[in-house]
């Protein structure tokens, strides 16, 4: 090892510094028993990079019925759910560390469960692992770099190559082609050549790996610091075709006739403005503390209802009538079949559809009942709804940008009034169902819901008018529907 990496060393152990003597500690215990144990993968990455890695992985010579005995001394609690894997965990103050034998595993390609086979040796067991990043070691206990595929270099390079070929590794596991988009967003690292034909070739065998497993890798590209280099890898190398295909169809052609925004750049760029507007993590909720993963997917798949709804216009023009409405319909599909939970697909879904809704306030002559319906439809969203509709100008006109940032400002300023004065987050009618029901003599069910609605809509429309005035209305509208 050259001096530079002696360095590198120093600092990384260093890093280590707060758990250093819990895996010194291990290391001596497998060592005593006979037993190689190494830090592996994610944690000797992120000790180089000054980075705190939430997980501490080991790898080891030890089967698992050896090493559990080691771990029960060791920890406090241990765990053998990845027993069938080689894995055995353990907790000691608070630290958790997850220890599996050295693995040689052989995959069928059908899926990307591996059939597992346990190795006798640390350096093969590194190239099985997905990237040369992710398969530097330190032996234990006397934190012996071990760099077989030359991942320090490739760290400091800032880039992806794979320990085994590209080809092969993406074959075994095509989850490791989100990885790379991932860590692309994560830690800027860029593929080599190989690695990029290799994702290229072989994008269609995402196929394979499961919704839930994509949508993992997917979150946590977009909940990165900088999530627009990984998904500029995810389209260009083919994935995003595959498992979201509305985002690479955003590249709509466009010639010197029809002028308008390259709606796949404006997307990525409304995105990074979003991720510019959220709070400090641990901020209070109206801040919208980042990373947030309902306002991140809501700026990315905002527009993705434009490619159905182009239409040239005489004159050069082009329309996109009604791209939230059918957007908002997209999304909620798409976001189903990833399988993200029905809070953030309802949530998201609705973000798209109201996205335009600032549109119309044009001048500010919007009425009080408007204001006081932009802020109900868009309910708890509204602090989201804020940040998109602001990240979404991106004109390059400097003065149009300065007039839509004034004219939202005055918005703002609007809904904070009525808010004050009328508490709209818990706007209500001013007769409850109760009431509703015992003015009309009718029984809860629809006819109940409707009289409710109506209600509601003249309070949004009117603001306050007092619960006799309330029931006034109630009786008129009643009288109405009843001689209809």
């Amino acid at each position: 090892m050259n001096a530079p990496s002696q360095q590198a060393l120093r600092r990384a152990v260093a890093h280590l510094g707060p758990v250093l003597g819990l895996i010194v500690d291990l290391g001596e215990r497998f060592a005593a028993a006979g037993h190689e144990l190494a830090l592996v993968g994610g944690p000797v990455r992120d000790a180089f990079l000054a980075r705190t890695s939430p997980d501490l992985d080991f790898t080891t010579s030890a089967r698992p019925e050896e090493s559990e005995p080691i771990l029960a001394a060791w920890g406090e609690t241990t765990w053998d759910i990845g027993r069938a894997f080689g894995t055995i965990g353990a907790v000691r103050g608070g630290t958790t560390v997850e220890v599996t034998t050295y693995r040689a595993d052989a995959y069928d390609r059908t899926t990307r469960k591996p059939v597992v086979a346990f190795g006798d040796n640390l350096v093969d067991d590194l190239r099985r692992r997905d990237f040369t990043v992710n398969a530097m070691a330190l032996r234990l206990p006397a934190l012996e770099f071990i760099d077989p595929y030359a991942g320090l270099a490739d760290l400091a390079a800032r880039r992806l190559r794979t320990p085994a070929p590209a080809t092969v590794s993406f074959a075994d596991d095509p989850l490791r082609m989100m990885r790379a988009a991932r860590f692309a967003a994560q830690l800027g690292l860029e593929p080599s050549a190989e690695v990029f034909a290799a994702m290229r070739e072989l994008a269609g065998s995402i196929s394979i790996v499961s919704a839930e497993r994509v949508r993992d890798e997917l979150t946590k590209l977009l909940l990165a610091p900088q999530p627009r280099a990984g998904l500029g890898l995810f389209v260009d190398a083919g994935l995003a075709a595959e498992v979201l295909p509305e985002l690479p169809a955003l590249r709509l052609e466009i010639d010197e006739h029809h002028r308008h925004k390259d709606v796949y750049e404006h997307s990525l760029t409304v995105l990074d403005q979003a991720i510019a507007l959220e709070g400090p993590p641990g901020g209070t909720p109206d801040s919208v503390p980042g990373p947030d993963l309902v306002l991140r997917l809501s700026a990315l798949l905002h527009d993705i209802g434009k490619p159905r709804t182009r239409r040239f216009e005489a004159g050069g023009g082009v329309s996109f009538h009604h791209h939230e409405v059918v957007g908002a319909k997209l999304v909620r599909a798409r976001l189903r079949a990833l399988r993200f939970d029905k809070e953030t697909v309802t949530a998201v879904s609705r973000l798209v559809e109201l996205h335009l809704r600032f549109h119309g306030y044009g001048d500010g002559a919007w009425t009080d009942s408007a204001v006081r319906r932009y802020v109900t439809d868009a309910g708890p969203l509204l602090p989201r709804l804020h940040r998109l509709t602001r990240a979404d100008c991106t004109t390059r006109n400097a003065r149009k940008a300065r007039r839509l940032a004034a004219t939202y400002d005055e918005l703002e300023r609007r809904i904070g009034r009525l808010q004050q004065q009328e508490e709209l987050a818990a706007i209500r009618p001013e007769l409850d169902g109760n009431q509703i029901g015992a003015i009309l003599g009718i029984p809860p069910g629809p006819v109940l819901g409707q009289a409710y609605t109506y209600l509601l809509s003249v309070r949004l429309d009117e603001g306050p008018i007092g619960p006799a005035a309330a029931e006034d209305r109630l009786r008129a509208w009643w009288a109405a529907r009843t001689s209809s």
